[in-house]
């Protein structure tokens, strides 16, 4: 099995929650980053271990939140050693919004990717876009690129989609996936 790391900021409880369900469905280590957009002790070295590093940031205002940014650039040490390269990568993001321009933090968490030499994993899921399909549904919110989930602003994170959340499961589970046959291929 492949070691997988979740790392994520959440500034409400809903990423988190997201984060635990794709953890769940990958059987990962979540990492969060803290207010301040750092990470716990020893995070850079789980970070370093990990076969494959699954980003999570809420979508604020267009874009990842300042914190996961924070990491973001803290991570060019990493960079600068080639320290992540060939590693796998896959990204999720939550917004009050359907739309909420979550494909723009998709984008950025790819590019951070890429920045790193990694290979990324897409969502792996057909949206459901037919009419018997309703909330619940799984990829309902219809990402391909990456995880997409949605969350009203006046909505507890106990009060999150289930469909949003087994989608997120799935999506762990395509991760652990990929990454097993990834580790079994550099054998």
């Amino acid at each position: 099995m492949a070691d997988i790391v979740v790392v994520f900021h959440s500034g409400y409880g809903h990423t988190q929650r997201v984060a635990q369900a794709v953890a769940d469905g990958a059987q990962a280590v979540l990492l969060q980053i803290d207010g301040d957009g750092k990470l716990p002790a020893g995070g850079w070295e789980m970070l370093a271990a990990a076969d494959a590093i699954i980003f999570g940031a809420p979508t604020y205002m267009g874009g990842a939140s300042w914190q996961f940014k924070r990491f973001a650039d803290a991570s060019s040490k990493v960079w600068f050693a080639e320290g992540w390269r060939d590693k796998l990568f896959a990204g999720f993001t939550n917004s009050a919004a359907m739309n909420g321009d979550k494909y723009a933090t998709i984008t950025y968490l790819w590019t951070l990717a890429m920045q790193h030499h990694g290979m990324w994993i897409s969502q792996g899921l057909m949206p459901s876009n037919n009419k018997a399909a309703t909330r619940e549904s799984l990829n309902y919110v219809g990402g391909y690129g990456g995880l997409m989930t949605t969350s009203p602003t006046d909505a507890s994170p106990g009060e999150m989609s289930k469909g949003d959340l087994e989608t997120a499961r799935a999506f762990g589970e395509r991760v652990a996936t990929v990454a097993s046959r990834w580790a079994s291929s550099k054998s």
